[in-house]
């Protein structure tokens, strides 16, 4: 079937080169596609939680219940005087008993509280023993997540908390920006204006350059099904002397609502065609993890040039809705 693709503006790649199940909470008809041209750059809080509940059977486990002011008084117990945080096991305290948690502690030359010494270190064994009776909150409770979790399932589910402040998803780590999910759009439209997007299910996306050396990204986004996509190619060497291309597809959403879409990508020409069905990541997961499992359309140079015109590459990028 030919594909009609008109070339859009050329778009520079906005940010320079250089990550566990998450406990529960509570196509349309085809169009001609849209093409853009991308073209390559160089080379590449935690706040107060409110509640806790007290765990109510052997092993304890999370949960999301109503809790007691009596409940918040005693997880309110173990709130570091410096960060706000919870000192979770183990628990070390000064010669005079009070508490800092371990990552506050290795800054300090006293403690915060009386300006004691903090050497030499004392276990507060019977503290220990409470806190493994007691269901804490998670840090991003304030921005919406209301699971209490043991102190050993806290800092897993916080680094996959859907609630957690998401970060610029750009490639690389030049842009620190952090912010909701709401903000994420706004802010690539006003810090990397170069990001060309496209409308519809069924685009092109044509790479530039792509013998470009080193370490080099192109960056677009899609529009379609009322959401928006980031479609990322990336050439690196992720074995040395080995370097090999990445295009992936990340949904400007939760993981959630990427359970929705499926996405295909395909490069085609000179009587080959070189297919990958997924579905995408949300943009809480990021690129390098994909990556990393290579989970993504993965593929060398030998093969980009069996494909490319020109040193140009194009790969045709389709979004579609799942049936529920």
């Amino acid at each position: 079937m030919s594909r009609p693709s008109s070339t859009g503006p050329s778009a520079n790649k906005p940010c320079n080169k250089q990550p566990p199940p998450q406990p529960q909470h509570a196509p349309s008809p085809a169009a001609p596609p849209a093409a853009a041209t991308i073209s390559a750059a160089g080379p590449g809080s935690s706040a107060v939680p409110a509640a806790a509940a007290v765990i109510s059977g052997p092993g304890g486990g999370g949960g999301a219940g109503p809790v007691s002011p009596q409940h918040h008084e005693l997880t309110s117990l173990f709130e570091c005087p410096v960060c706000f945080d919870y000192v979770l096991p183990p628990i070390l305290q000064c010669q005079a008993g009070h508490l800092v948690c371990n990552q506050c502690r290795q800054k300090l030359s006293c403690c915060p509280t009386c300006r004691g010494a903090l050497t030499p270190s004392i276990r507060n064994l019977a503290m220990e023993k409470v806190a493994s009776a007691v269901l804490f909150p998670c840090k991003y409770a304030t921005t919406g997540c209301s699971l209490t979790l043991h102190h050993t399932e806290k800092p897993e589910h916080e680094d996959i908390c859907e609630y957690r402040p998401y970060s610029c998803p750009c490639p690389g780590a030049s842009c620190k920006w952090q912010g909701s999910l709401e903000a994420v759009m706004s802010h690539l439209m006003h810090a990397h204006k170069s990001i060309t997007t496209l409308q519809g299910e069924d685009i092109v996306f044509l790479a530039t350059d792509i013998n470009l050396p080193g370490a080099v990204d192109w960056v677009m986004m899609q529009s379609c099904f009322g959401h928006h996509f980031m479609l990322v190619l990336e050439k690196q060497e992720k074995y040395e002397g080995h370097q090999q291309f990445f295009a992936i597809v990340l949904l400007i959403g939760t993981r959630k609502q990427a359970e929705n879409f499926a996405y295909r990508l395909e490069l085609n020409g000179n009587r080959r065609r070189l297919t990958w069905e997924a579905t995408p990541r949300s943009i809480h997961d990021g690129v390098s993890a994909a990556i990393m499992n290579s989970d993504c359309l993965v593929f060398d140079t030998a093969i980009a040039h069996l494909f490319a015109d020109n040193g140009n590459l194009g790969i045709n990028v389709t979004i579609s809705t799942c049936c529920p």
